[in-house]
């Protein structure tokens, strides 16, 4: 019928949408991940450089099945299982002394952890992009250093537009939203109340996926999630829609997708920590699933103790002892001990990571690093806590959610001023089908029910 061959227009694909359009990151994945792929780097290089074709993509496809016959370098100190028991094999416990929670300590807490996440997703929000060299002069220039409150439309001269790389006009600035605005880092607070309200707390891996597919359009999801619902759709089921073709595959994506199952789990880490491996592995390997558990595993911590170091030892005692995340975590936590200021600390993360590269600024371990240095030096605070998340740049609205959820239920709503929830108006927008705009209260009634049944 038709005699040309039919091709799809490989220039209007998504940077995401497709597996050649970023083989650099999935080049540098693969030496962090201990494959032995460092002779291969100037054939990634070569395939990289080709423009958008058919040609880069079938070239691209044997790149991916030379990676997946590639084995671990010898020499590789790290053992990063994806699967769960294997997982819980490798933990190295931590015990700490709980406080009891009644009921209206926990809907205080469970309030603050919602809110916290959203006010501290908001703060990063209109900064999400920007590196460091040029976020720190801008925070100067607008009287806003030591970062200590929301960034504002008023901060933003014509000036700045016109020095300043990143695009800095029409953001979501608290001053000129109503509701805090659609985000992919709180769409997840309101799709964990639809998965637990659909299949339970039994919840598997592959209902995430279906209420992925039922309930958010494409653009709703970025980099690995991105790449796991092109997935879901081609047939590829979990795990092995986190592993195909996936160079994003330990990226922040999961982090951020947590929060939820540590708030219906307060007290009990590795409940959440179990949840927050089904969630994660439709998306993620390795430490990608890893900083899902962890960061579950913290809010559920937050429950019962105030103090911080337990909060962050807590989640690392449901992943691997000898994962990378692990040892990045520790060393943050060892840098604090050893009074090394924070500056120098963010320093050190940047150094570790480029965030001028998208491997660098989106992988979960610089973001990891960024959240415990926040909780750590934030002392508890949740204003200085969030903004320090936020002033490190990297991933900012992601890293300012989740410490807000942290301290928010460490210290419950009563630590967020109305200087931070005003802005929010009650209101969450989402781009959920079905769900769209809701009550921020009436999440935390629905959050409070989860943790009931």
């Amino acid at each position: 019928m038709y005699k040309k061959e039919i091709k799809p227009n490989f220039k209007n694909l998504g940077e995401w949408d497709f597996y050649c359009n970023d083989l650099m990151a999935e080049y540098t994945q693969c030496v962090d991940e201990g494959l032995d792929i460092e002779k291969y780097k100037d054939v990634f290089n070569s395939v990289a450089s080709l423009p958008p074709s058919e040609e880069k993509k079938n070239l691209s496809d044997a790149i991916f099945k030379v990676v997946c016959n590639t084995e671990t370098r010898e020499d590789y100190e790290y053992d990063e299982p994806s699967e769960l028991n294997d997982i819980k094999a490798l933990r190295q416990p931590h015990s700490f002394h709980e406080k009891p929670c009644d009921e209206s300590t926990l809907k205080s807490k469970v309030s603050g952890a919602l809110t916290g996440r959203i006010c501290g997703c908001l703060l990063g929000k209109p900064v999400e992009g920007i590196r460091s060299d040029e976020f720190i002069p801008f925070l100067k220039q607008s009287g806003n250093y030591p970062m200590h409150r929301y960034i504002l439309s008023t901060d933003v001269s014509d000036e700045m537009c016109e020095t300043f790389k990143f695009n800095l006009r029409n953001k979501c600035y608290a001053d000129t939203v109503h509701g805090m605005p659609v985000d992919d880092d709180t769409n997840y607070i309101a799709l964990g109340q639809l998965i637990i309200e659909k299949y339970g707390k039994s919840f598997s891996p592959a209902d995430v996926a279906d209420s992925w597919l039922k309930n958010l359009g494409k653009d709703s999801f970025f980099t690995a999630e991105r790449v796991a619902y092109f997935n879901f759709i081609n047939g590829y089921e979990p795990p092995f829609s986190a592993i195909y073709k996936n160079p994003y595959r330990e990226w922040i994506g999961a982090q951020i997708r947590g929060d939820y199952f540590g708030y219906i789990n307060p007290g009990s880490p590795e409940l959440a920590a179990d949840m927050a491996f089904r969630d994660a592995s439709i998306s993620h390997v390795k430490n990608g699933i890893y900083g899902e558990m962890w960061a579950s595993a913290m809010i559920a911590c937050a429950a019962v103790t105030d103090n911080t170091e337990d909060i962050i030892r807590g989640g690392l005692a449901q992943i691997p002892c000898t994962s990378r995340l692990f040892e990045a975590v520790t060393n943050v936590i060892d840098a604090y001990k050893n009074n090394v200021s924070y500056d120098e600390c963010c320093s050190n993360i940047h150094k570790l990571f480029d965030e001028h590269t998208g491997y660098g600024w989106c992988h979960t371990i610089p973001n990891a690093m960024i959240v415990t240095a926040a909780l750590l030096y934030g002392e508890g605070d949740f204003s200085k806590s969030i903004c320090l998340a936020v002033q490190a740049a990297f991933d900012t609205d992601c890293n300012g959610a989740t410490v807000g959820s942290v301290l928010g239920m460490r210290n419950g709503i009563t630590c967020i001023g109305e200087n931070w929830t005003k802005p929010l108006e009650d209101t969450l927008h989402t781009s959920i089908f079905g769900v769209g705009t809701v009550k921020i209260s009436e999440m935390i009634d629905k959050t409070l029910a989860h943790i009931i049944k």
